[in-house]
């Protein structure tokens, strides 16, 4: 039957049969207009259940919490440090620059945590 099984297109259509759908007291309901329920269903739908059911947890939530801190960071590196291109070629000159703009981003972190010491000046 072709409206059964895979499509090949990343989905399965699932159909029940006629005399069960009819015989069924939920059948005005479920499906009022046809004579048999369909189903389509996505290829990946177990994976996407697997991670409804992690999302759920609480050590998720704490991983949620500690990943938008990092990515928080990022995002300041890209918008306010204009990282969002890297000037330099090659690996060694991408590694560098990354390094003196999270070395300027800790820096200003740093001013932020200790804010400097007025020192009196002589006039």
């Amino acid at each position: 039957d072709p409206t059964r099984g895979p499509t090949g297109k990343g989905t399965a259509r699932y159909r029940a049969l006629k005399e069960v759908c009819q015989a069924c007291p939920s059948k005005a309901m479920c499906c009022p207009n046809a004579d048999a329920r369909k189903i389509t269903r996505e290829e990946h739908e177990d994976a996407r259940q697997v991670a409804r059911e992690i999302a759920k947890t609480e050590q998720y939530v704490i991983s949620m919490k500690l990943r938008k801190k990092v990515e928080m960071l990022f995002a300041h590196l890209k918008r306010i440090l204009g990282l969002n291109r890297l000037r330099l070629r090659g690996p060694c000159g991408a590694n560098d620059e990354f390094l003196l703009a999270a070395t300027a981003q800790n820096l200003r972190k740093l001013a932020k945590v200790l804010p400097a010491t007025q020192k009196p000046r002589n006039a």
